[in-house]
């Protein structure tokens, strides 16, 4: 078994293989290597020959204290420097990731050092790319393409950040900030590393809105982002669950490694729901689902001029959580309840009401909480109590329900 093998900083720091491409944002590479270093990473550098007409190899070399690998051949410490660095490395992170070197990486094209040693981390290593480049040229189809080519493979990505770019225009395009790069990759190093407790587990998460057609460009909605049920879904396949993520309408990226369906509607979520919920030992239903939909929403855009929109007659929708809990047997199935007042006491009786194993209550009118936030403070409300959490970052929420859910999951005998 290899040293790599014993887990990611068992008996060594994390190791990552930066690869800088020929961008004019290649000198923040230079900040990236240096806040993983202050992270505790031993980092090594391979880079194109673009790239050194921005930093030259000795800056690089100077920095990580070790050789750059800007070409295939004259390594005397090794004959296939590509493979040597790709078995090397627990993480390869490409910063600026350039339209031109992510093309190549779609289409399997290794003509250099960098774009080889990208090539034979497949098995080996994962791969995080933050792109940097003219807004034109991101939003080209083709780079689009790739992009999702990419992520379809099992790259990371660490979405460009919009402003004013290097060439004077202002859109989306530029490097990502270089706190939020090195804290991806920490962040992916960091789950690698993590305990498999819910190793053998399958989970069912729904979560996002839903939109309620008042005709084909109307819709009833609410403050939803699905941002923490996208926490939770992560967060449980790091810790090794297989994860069926049912999304509203969000536009977040699919956790690595879930399987995700799209619906737009309640009725549409209670169909997907209803469908998975016979292939798993648990559901976590944070989705914050309409309470009611149109009645007999129409089938072309109403016209102001001519069809006044005085009232909308409304119906109750399915309830998703009551309907799971009713069929559940000895599965777990938790919900959330977002409350501006008396929390406990609706959390408490929404537990009770519909049969749930978990409740997990939080203030939508706190700031810290509300929809949209990074951060949540919740209460997990059980038959055995309420445990009442401090405001923390939405990963960490996600590992604080999942232990719950961990622990109920093997109290029934299915973990």
């Amino acid at each position: 078994m290899s040293e790599r093998d014993r887990g990611v900083g068992a008996r060594r720091a994390p190791r990552v293989l930066l690869a800088v491409c020929g961008g004019i944002a290649a000198y923040k590479a230079c900040e990236v290597l240096r806040g993983l270093q202050k992270a505790g990473c031993e980092v090594r550098v391979t880079m194109t020959a673009d790239a050194e007409r921005f930093v030259g190899a000795a800056t690089f070399e100077a920095l990580s204290g070790a050789p750059v690998a800007d070409s295939l051949y004259g390594h005397p410490e090794t004959p296939i420097p590509h493979i040597e660095l790709s078995e090397w490395a627990d993480l390869a992170l490409v910063v600026p990731a350039t339209a031109n070197v992510m093309a190549k990486m779609a289409t399997g094209i290794a003509d250099d050092c960098l774009t080889t040693t990208l090539l034979a981390c497949h098995g080996s290593c994962p791969v995080l790319v933050a792109p940097s480049m003219n807004t034109r040229m991101w939003e080209n189809p083709a780079t689009q393409a790739n992009v999702l080519t990419l992520l379809e493979r099992g790259v990371r990505l660490v979405e460009p950040a919009s402003g004013r770019l290097a060439c004077g225009e202002v859109g989306a395009g530029k490097l990502a900030d270089v706190e939020d790069i090195v804290s991806a990759a920490l962040k992916l190093i960091g789950d690698m590393t993590r305990p498999k407790d819910l190793a053998g587990a399958r989970l069912l998460v729904n979560a996002g809105p839903t939109h309620e057609a008042i005709d084909p460009v109307r819709y009833i909605a609410n403050r939803s982002t699905g941002k923490m049920g996208f926490a939770i879904a992560a967060a449980a396949l790091a810790r090794g669950a297989e994860v069926w993520l049912v999304a509203g309408p969000v536009s977040l990226p699919t956790p690595f490694g879930a399987r995700r369906l799209n619906v737009t509607s309640a009725e549409d979520m209670r169909g997907a729901c209803l469908s998975l919920f016979g292939h798993v030992d648990a559901a976590i239903c944070s989705a914050a689902v309409a309470d009611y939909t149109p009645a007999r929403p129409a089938d072309h855009k109403l016209k102001k001029s001519r069809e006044h929109l005085d009232a909308i007659e409304l119906t109750e929708t399915a309830d998703i959580l009551a309907e799971l809990c009713a069929v559940k047997g000895d599965r777990v199935v938790a919900g959330f309840a977002a409350e501006t007042d008396e929390l406990l006491a609706h959390a408490r009786e929404k537990l009770e009401r519909k049969g749930a194993d978990l409740i997990v209550a939080n203030d939508v009118s706190r700031p810290e909480s509300t929809f949209g936030a990074d951060t949540n403070r919740v209460s997990l409300v059980s038959e055995a109590g309420t445990k009442q959490l401090e405001t923390m970052p939405l990963p960490q929420v996600a590992d604080a329900i999942l232990d719950a859910v961990r622990d109920l999951l093997r109290e029934r005998g299915r973990l």
